[in-house]
C-alpha cells in the first residue's frame, strides 16, 4: 500500500511470497476482504490442473484514499516536500554550501539533514556558538533527544561544516597551549614550562587565571593539529603556541581574549594555504587587532603553496570565498597567496609545511 499505483496490477503470488508461509492464509483472507469492500478488483485465472480459479493479480481502485484511511504518507510526499524546501537558503555560507550537496540524496535523508542544518542556523542565531557544548547538547537542541542524531549524520556534519566554529565538540573543549609561562589563579601557580610538550586547559580554567608570569614575546597560532604539535615541539623558549580548531569557536575566542588581556604580545598565525585558511587567519587576528597588537601570517605565503608536493583543485565555494576575500584589503602575504591560488587553480594544506 505504501507505493501502490492505481494503474498497476500486483501479482498475488508475489504478494503471498512477501507475506511468508506463516501469513499466507491471512493474506488470502485480506484479498477477499478488500474485494468484498470494493477496494480492489481481482483477476482470476483458471488452473487447468486443479480446475479452479485462484486469484492471479489485484489492482487497488483508489490507493490514495486507502492510504489516507491507514494514515500512510503518499509515496511522493517526501519528494514534494524536498522540492518545496530545497531552495531555502541559509544566512551562514558554510551551511548553504552543505545544503547544496543534498540534492543527490533520497528525499527523506535530505530532509533529515536539512533539518540539522536549520538547527545549526538557529543555534548560531541564538548565540549558542559563543559558548561550549557537547554533541549531546546539540542533539537535544535539534531533536529533543540526546541520541537522535545518528553516527552517520554526525560524520556527515563533521565533514560538511566546522562544528568547532559552532562551539560543538564531541566532549568538553580544551585550549591546547605550549609555553614556558606561569599561570596564576585562586588555587596557586601552574608552571607550563615544567611540563613537556603541550597541555590542554578547559575554558573555565583559563577564565580563572588572574596573572601570567614570564609572558611570551610572541604568540604563535596554528590551525592544523599535527602542525601545531610540530610547532609546539620546535618553539623558542620565549614563545607560546596555541592550537586553533578551524574557524575560532566562541569558547576559544573568549579564552584567548583573556590570555591576551593578561599577556599582550604580537601574533604569528599559520593556517592552511587555502581560501578558508585566509578567512580563519583574518578572523583570529581580530583578537590581536582589538588589543592593538601587531600580527602577521606565518608559513602562508605564495611560495609555500607552490612548493607543496600535493595540492587540490579549487571548488566552486573556494572561488566564491576568494572573490569575497580579494574584495577586502588583505595583508600583502595573504593577498599574494590568494593570487597564487587563482593562478594555479589549486589550494593546499599546511601539515606538510611543518615536516
Amino acid at each position: 500500500m505504501r507505493r501502490a499505483d492505481a494503474d498497476k496490477h500486483y501479482r498475488c503470488d508475489k504478494l503471498l511470497e512477501r507475506a511468508g508461509a506463516l501469513r499466507a492464509n491471512t493474506a488470502l483472507q485480506l484479498f477477499d476482504r478488500l474485494l468484498a469492500e470494493g477496494l480492489v478488483e481481482m483477476e482470476e485465472r483458471r488452473d487447468p490442473q486443479r480446475r479452479d480459479w485462484p486469484p492471479h493479480s489485484l489492482r487497488f481502485i483508489d490507493p490514495a484514499a486507502l492510504r489516507r484511511a491507514l494514515a500512510l504518507p503518499e509515496p511522493d510526499a517526501l519528494r514534494r516536500q524536498w522540492d518545496q524546501t530545497r531552495q531555502n537558503t541559509f544566512a551562514l555560507p558554510q551551511l548553504d554550501a552543505a545544503r547544496s550537496t543534498l540534492d543527490e540524496l533520497p528525499p527523506k535523508t535530505a530532509l533529515d539533514r536539512l533539518q540539522l542544518l536549520a538547527a545549526l542556523q538557529r543555534w548560531h542565531d541564538e548565540q549558542r556558538h559563543r559558548g561550549q557544548a557537547t554533541r549531546r547538547d546539540f542533539a537535544w537542541f535539534a531533536r529533543a533527544d540526546t541520541k537522535k542524531i545518528t553516527d552517520t549524520e554526525w560524520r556527515w556534519l563533521a565533514e560538511s561544516v566546522d562544528l568547532a566554529a559552532f562551539g560543538i565538540a564531541a566532549h568538553a573543549p580544551l585550549l591546547l597551549i605550549s609555553a614556558n609561562i606561569s599561570l596564576n589563579g585562586p588555587a596557586g601557580p601552574l608552571a607550563l614550562g615544567a611540563l613537556p610538550g603541550f597541555i590542554g586547559l578547559p575554558p573555565q580554567a583559563v577564565q580563572a587565571i588572574t596573572r601570567i608570569d614570564h609572558p611570551p614575546r610572541l604568540w604563535r597560532v596554528v590551525e592544523n593539529r599535527s602542525a601545531f604539535e610540530k610547532a609546539a615541539a620546535a618553539r623558542a623558549a620565549d614563545e607560546a603556541v596555541l592550537w586553533l580548531p578551524g574557524y575560532p569557536p566562541g569558547w576559544w575566542v573568549d579564552a584567548v581574549s583573556h590570555l591576551l588581556a593578561l599577556a599582550p604580545a604580537p601574533l604569528a598565525i599559520a593556517c592552511d594555504p587555502d581560501p578558508d585558511g585566509i578567512a580563519i587567519a583574518l578572523h583570529a587576528a581580530r583578537l590581536w587587532e582589538q588589543t592593538a597588537q601587531a600580527w602577521s601570517p606565518w608559513r602562508m605565503g605564495a611560495e609555500e603553496l607552490r612548493g607543496l608536493a600535493h595540492r587540490r583543485p579549487l571548488g566552486e565555494r573556494d572561488h566564491g570565498l576568494l572573490a569575497a576575500l580579494r574584495a577586502q584589503t588583505l595583508p600583502a602575504e595573504l593577498a599574494a597567496l590568494a593570487e597564487a591560488m587563482l593562478e594555479l587553480g589549486e589550494k593546499g594544506e599546511q601539515e606538510s609545511l611543518f615536516w
